[in-house]
């Protein structure tokens, strides 16, 4: 418990060299038809850039993890990309395959944004990503590389499910797991939509009963939780298991996918 603890002060200090991106998102995203899917993996900074704005958009993606070593999707990218460069992004409502994140950031807000333009602080990032590259190296060097006792297991049938948003610490390391044993799932974005939303369930910015905004993404994650909003929130089609906590999540996917 002590170096899960340890672990999520880590991430919470990556989310604050990135200035709070990755918190906050819109409650009325325009979530495709179809499923995005983005092949990466949770230490590339690269990589972050681009979960940060589907969180600011949020919207649900389909996540194909792609860790150094590892031996499902890295090939599978390579075959549709002709290289194996993260991160790689699929939206087949527009027939898109890319890889360059500020190329999949623009194809993102001018898609799935309000306005359709790039916001001004997304639309040049620098060409060295040392801001988000600081957090990788805070955070551990997590979800960099595949854990070699997994190599060449197949993967499960249905693909798990994951609710947070990408500046959410206790999030950030059960993705990091889930990279680390290559299991795909889908992650819904649950980001806050307003300053009422800021702080963890049990201690937000404003006191009292929590109210969503009505109609807006949490708001229907209240009605499927059952509950107030927590993250993260694992569901394994696979075995029937849900469950809150990151340090119960982590300990169930090392049990049941790990060694």
């Amino acid at each position: 418990m002590v170096n899960h603890q340890i672990k999520v002060i880590q991430a919470l200090a990556s989310s604050f060299v990135e200035g709070g991106r990755g918190v906050s998102g819109t409650a009325f995203p325009k979530q495709p038809e179809k499923s995005l899917k983005l092949y990466e993996f949770e230490g590339s900074p690269f990589c972050r850039r681009v979960r940060e704005v589907l969180t600011l958009l949020n919207l649900d993606y389909e996540v194909y993890p792609c860790p150094k070593g590892g031996t499902k999707y890295r090939k599978i990218v390579k075959q549709l990309g002709g290289k194996k460069q993260f991160p790689f992004f699929i939206d087949d409502n527009t027939s898109t395959q890319m890889y360059e994140s500020q190329d999949i950031i623009h194809h993102l807000f001018e898609h799935y944004g309000r306005t359709g333009k790039i916001p001004k602080k997304f639309a040049h990032y620098p060409k060295i990503p040392v801001m988000a590259l600081a957090g990788t190296i805070i955070n551990g060097a997590r979800g960099v590389w595949v854990d070699q006792r997994i190599v060449n297991r197949e993967a499960p049938q249905q693909l798990l499910e994951l609710w947070g948003f990408e500046a959410s610490p206790f999030t950030r390391v059960v993705r990091g797991v889930l990279t680390e044993l290559e299991l795909p799932f889908i992650f819904h974005n649950v980001a806050k939509e307003r300053w009422q939303d800021m702080g963890p369930a049990v201690l937000r910015l404003k006191p009292g009963k929590y109210i969503p905004i009505k109609e807006g993404k949490r708001e229907k994650v209240m009605l499927l939780m059952g509950r107030d909003i927590q993250v993260p929130y694992l569901v394994d089609p696979n075995t029937q298991v849900r469950m809150f906590e990151s340090a119960k999540i982590v300990n169930y996917l090392k049990k049941q996918y790990g060694a």
